[in-house]
């Protein structure tokens, strides 16, 4: 049985960075000051848990506590609602990735999970308001987590442990460099997504294996058999 794991912002759902302008916004009410960037390549690890951290230790020099989390995720959850109120179309599924997401649940021969660097719970939100409903038990995000091979890790894990034995293969879905290197670095199956069509951003971090989006299934089907770890560095 093959364990399939998605990413979220980008390759399931995308919101033309309004979810990170969401992210920031929340920062700066809740402390007064501008968040630096929303440009994720600038932080050690993308994840939420470490751009958070990193970011409250470079203006006040200390660590986050649980109850600042806590407080953070509550504001940031009410903007992308609030945001989804106001413009629910420019928030979207990549095309054909309910579908799939559908027909590979339903058919018996894969297991389907979530690895996010996103916080659980507001990913969760965000799969909701585009109707794609990935159950609790492969579902992992940063919480607690600094780097995204924790998160793949969670998963993959889980995964082990509800089938009983370990998945014949595993193979990440993901739309950024990071994913590649992610992958790359666990030695694990990758393919790319760019629903924008520039696949060359992935291929050239040595992805081997781009699509544009999911509504091809039987194609996708087809990769996940043919799906290796990134090539390069």
């Amino acid at each position: 049985m093959i364990l399939v794991i998605f990413d979220v912002d980008g390759t399931l759902a995308y919101s033309e960075r309004r979810d990170s302008l969401s992210f920031a916004r929340a920062y700066e009410n809740i402390y007064g000051r501008q968040f630096p960037t929303i440009d994720w390549r600038a932080y050690p690890h993308v994840t939420d848990t470490t751009i958070f951290d990193t970011v409250i230790r470079e203006h006040f020099g200390r660590a986050v506590t649980d109850e600042e989390v806590e407080c953070f995720q509550a504001h940031y959850m009410d903007l992308l609602r609030e945001g989804r109120r106001a413009a629910p179309d420019a928030f979207r599924e990549v095309a054909g990735a309910r579908r799939l997401v559908e027909q590979l649940l339903a058919g018996g021969r894969h297991l389907v999970g979530v690895a996010t660097g996103g916080w659980r719970r507001p990913a969760e939100l965000k799969l909701g308001h585009v109707g794609i409903n990935i159950g609790p038990e492969l579902f992992s995000g940063a919480d607690g987590k600094v780097n995204r091979e924790a998160i793949l890790e969670e998963v993959i894990a889980r995964a082990q442990q509800l089938n009983g034995s370990a998945p014949t293969k595993a193979v990440y879905i993901g739309d950024a460099e990071w994913d590649v290197r992610t992958t790359r670095n666990m030695q694990l199956s990758f393919i790319g997504v760019r629903y924008q069509g520039d696949c060359e951003v992935l291929l050239k971090e040595g992805a081997r294996h781009v699509i544009r989006d999911f509504q091809d299934t039987a194609h996708f089907e087809r990769l996940l058999e043919m799906a290796e770890p990134p090539g390069g560095q």
